[in-house]
């Protein structure tokens, strides 16, 4: 979640830290861009202008052969049109013109209201893979339709599976190939319905009598239409049985119905893709508008966009698709997401352009940019995504001059694509606005690859009543024999042990699931209209009440337990520790190093000889090399950050970040004398009390993630032209990195038994031919398409993270929620058994768990660690 996680899982007694593995696979893959794998391969590989790549043969379908699943009632729907709604066809896509306004239908705030998942129909699995660049081959072939499917009635009732093939995706395609291209891939469909109209009564029919309760009832009723066995009229068996189908089927089909509005509301939600002019005798007074800077867009349905569309999302926007991002309406190229619908936090998440497509001048350009985007096959994991993108023609350069680059033998650049550029389905744009390529849409989004598929849920009271129907029916069948047995088993007994059961079949009430079936929908409609919970949607109406039988309550500790505002607490040094009444000293030491006033001091009207008599005095008595110390970890924690500064329209600076300990802690700096002024992709700028500006040149980032639980950054001080690296993360892993001490363990344990969360502070400068020698390895590494993660941290740990000079720990306390303590003791006294999950260290667990009232004051806390 944040840069200052610290520490692996833990358990402590009623607390358990959550952990996580990752799992590694073999990649299997045919890619034309794999002559730029290497740096020497970039420098002198020559790209012929006319090669072509035949489409892969082999696909995958449903029953052995290449087929288009059909889902969502009996029709077919190869077309992707939406079924739902009166969204226009494939040819409605109205271009707005120029100047024309994007759609607004896509916007919609977390708020939880389309998240179920995404369901498509599944596409061929064929690649067309061409390079562009050179003339196209106008001997192609069209796609091979594909083959009927064999007799499988249910294949279309099936999920569709994701492609586990790389694509590449041509950019600004001719009509005819992006239409190819599109249909390999599934429709952008969303579809989260339990039934069709031709699986809905089978289905239903079937969950009913897999019950015992139900079962029993049937053969009751069906008994009636044998002579032998009829008591009484038929109506009083038939009857009772009919209306409970009835209800539990009107209930199904109920809640399948507002699934399928749902549905249709996020299929027919509009979004506004670029799309080039059309050609008319007026074209080029259009072309010159959009040359200065109104982009034609055209308004299209969620439902209608494919692998390859640009699309243009604004503020407040759903993504609603798996986007690789190619422009921002920041400057930087930087924008932030927010994910809670996806991964449950609720931290901003940066997100970064491509480099070369964020210098275009316009939006407008994107639409004459050649090249493409090679993608990996779809998977579930939404912190991994491995790709690369080849731009061969860009606005401004002519035909001909390509063509004699290309000559010349000079390699295309090949730029790395991670997630960090990727905006992935179901996310929403925080703030600004961004174009984006769409790379998987439907059923391969990472969305839908996590969801699983709606199935019908069952509640203990239903499994209980279903066991104790059949305890009553073993009860009623031993009592008919006893009483046939009474009579000698004379004429046809069994006829007569078969009529004893029928007559005993009222000791099981059939009306108790009738009251059963609609007191579940009225619970559940008095939880959607409760005025304390608003907008509250019970998606399921089977088991609302299972909410009274909860014994196990798992809660996060962030955000949930704590406020996840963030506050810096402590600074320790390693020979000196300032805590939160000491931290004017460190503002006196930091402007003793830096040769400015402090804050306080700077307010004052007296500035000048007393600041410089304080520094003289300070200097005095021994403390210069303390003053250089406490530069340096402050310096480098207001420049080892993803924070970004914007100024408000009152001239108030916010920061954004997504994380909240960088967020305090560059408040922090700030408070000390050590403002974050700007920040951009490239640079960094620092401004202190007097006035002096810090500049410092980007040049590189590596950012925090689970798995390595550290962030680091490379800059170089335009002054001094020196570049160091700095680094900060969690104890447990900084502790390998860094150079050998005997107090950052003692430490990081003391500030966790105050509830602190630690996190380490280093640095390593580095020499020019160090930082190139290093470049080039990283470059390479980066380019790679097997294994990039692991070929990166081998490099980053062979020249940057070994023997890192430890510059001090900072302690961060984070606010507990308001009333979480009166909260969790009604929850105890309720025999609810709470689990708090978290990623800190034993200590900091244990000091949460104890503030909270998690504990019990006589309770006794058993710590079990590796």
């Amino acid at each position: 979640m944040s840069s200052g996680r610290a520490s692996p899982a833990s358990s402590v007694g009623g607390i358990s830290g959550a952990g996580g593995g990752g799992a590694t696979r073999e990649r299997k893959q045919s890619n034309p861009l794999s002559q730029f794998r290497s740096t020497h391969s970039l420098r002198a590989s020559s790209v012929s202008s006319s090669s072509t790549l035949k489409p892969s043969s082999s696909s995958a379908g449903l029953g052995g052969g290449r087929s288009r699943a059909r889902l969502g009632g009996l029709g077919g729907n190869q077309r992707g049109k939406d079924r739902y709604s009166d969204a226009p066809e494939e040819d409605d896509r109205s271009v707005a013109g120029a100047g024309g306004t994007p759609g607004m239908g896509g916007r919609g705030e977390s708020d939880g209201e389309f998240d179920e998942g995404w369901i498509g129909g599944l596409g061929e699995e064929e690649e067309v893979v061409a390079l562009l660049g050179g003339e196209r081959d106008k001997t192609s072939r069209s796609p091979k339709p594909p083959p009927k499917t064999s007799g499988n009635w249910f294949a279309f009732l099936l999920p569709a599976a994701a492609s586990t093939k790389s694509r590449t995706i041509p950019l600004n395609p001719s009509r005819s190939s992006a239409s190819a291209n599109s249909s390999h891939y599934p429709a952008n469909q969303v579809r989260n319905q339990k039934y069709n109209v031709a699986s809905f009564l089978p289905i239903v029919l079937y969950e009913q009598f897999k019950f015992f309760f139900n079962l029993y009832f049937l053969l009751v009723a069906l008994s009636q239409f044998v002579p032998a066995l009829r008591i009484g009229f038929l109506a009083t068996y038939v009857v009772p049985l009919a209306f409970v189908l009835l209800v539990t089927i009107g209930k199904e089909a109920f809640d399948d119905y507002k699934r399928y509005l749902r549905d249709s509301a996020a299929n027919s939600t509009r979004y506004s893709v670029l799309s080039p002019l059309p050609s008319t005798p007026n074209s080029h007074h259009a072309a010159s508008e959009a040359e200065e800077g109104n982009t034609p867009l055209s308004s299209v349905p969620s439902s209608k966009l494919r692998v390859g569309d640009l699309v243009f999302l604004e503020k407040n926007e759903r993504v609603p698709a798996d986007i690789l991002l190619l422009r921002t309406s920041d400057p930087s190229g930087s924008c932030f997401v927010r994910t809670d619908q996806l991964d449950g936090e609720t931290d901003w998440k940066l997100r970064i352009a491509v480099e070369r497509t964020q210098a275009l001048r316009s939006d407008h350009e994107l639409l004459k940019v050649g090249g493409e985007v090679y993608a990996d096959p779809p998977t579930k994991d939404i912190h991994t995504f491995v790709g690369t993108i080849t731009l061969k023609r860009l606005p401004g350069a002519g035909a001909g001059q390509e063509e004699e680059e290309e000559g010349e033998g000079e390699a295309i650049p090949v730029e790395p694509l991670t997630a960090e550029n990727m905006l992935w389905a179901n996310t929403v744009l925080a703030a600004g606005s961004c174009v984006g390529m769409v790379v998987y849409t439907g059923t391969e989004t990472r969305a839908v690859m996590n969801t699983s598929v709606p199935g019908t849920k069952t509640g203990l009271l239903d499994l209980e009543i279903n066991r104790l129907a059949k305890i009553l029916c073993a009860v009623t069948f031993a009592l008919s024999v006893i009483l046939v047995a009474l009579n000698g088993f004379r004429g046809q007994w069994y006829i007569y042990v078969f009529r004893f059961l029928i007559l005993f079949s009222s000791i099981i009430p059939i009306s108790l699931r009738v009251n059963l079936d609609m007191g579940k929908t009225v619970y559940a409609h008095q939880i959607m209209t409760d005025a304390e919970i608003p907008g509250t949607i019970v998606r399921t109406s089977t088991l609302p009440e299972e909410l009274g039988r909860i014994e196990y309550l798992l809660s996060d500790k962030t955000g949930t337990l704590t406020q996840n505002e963030m506050e810096l607490k402590k600074l320790h040094l390693g020979t000196m520790s300032y805590a939160v009444d000491s931290m004017d000293e460190v503002a006196h030491q930091l402007a003793t190093a830096l040769g400015v006033p402090t804050p306080a001091e700077a307010k004052e009207a007296g500035r000048g000889p007393n600041t410089l008599a304080t520094g003289v005095a300070l200097a005095t008595r021994g403390r210069r090399d303390m003053s250089s110390r406490v530069k340096d970890i402050v310096l480098a924690l207001a420049l080892c950050h993803n924070v970004t500064p914007a100024v408000d329209d009152d001239g108030s600076i916010t920061y954004q970040a997504s994380s909240p300990d960088e967020v305090a802690i560059v408040r922090w700096t700030e408070s000390v004398g050590l403002v974050l002024s700007a920040r951009d992709r490239t640079s960094i700028t620092l401004t202190t009390t007097a006035g002096q500006t810090l500049s410092f040149d980007v040049l590189e980032v590596f950012p925090f993630t689970s798995e390595s639980k550290r962030m680091g950054i490379v800059i170089r001080d335009r002054q001094t032209g020196e570049i160091t690296f700095y680094q900060k993360g969690a104890d447990v892993v900084m502790a390998r990195i860094v150079a050998y001490n005997d107090w950052l363990e003692e430490e990081c344990g003391n500030m966790a038994r105050e509830g602190l969360r630690t996190l380490v502070v280093a640095r390593k400068r580095l020499g020019e031919e160090v930082w190139k020698e290093f470049e080039e390895a990283h470059r390479e590494a980066r380019v790679s398409l097997g294994d990039r993660n692991e070929l990166v941290a081998k490099v980053v740990a062979e020249y940057l993270e070994k023997d890192l000079e430890l510059l001090g720990v900072t302690g961060v306390e984070d606010k507990l929620q308001e009333d979480v303590k009166m909260t969790i003791e009604l929850l105890r006294n309720a025999q609810i058994k709470i689990w708090m999950l978290t990623g800190d260290k034993i200590e900091t667990a244990t000091c949460i768990a104890i503030s909270t009232k998690l504990v019990g004051r006589g309770q006794y806390i058993h710590q079990i660690a590796k």
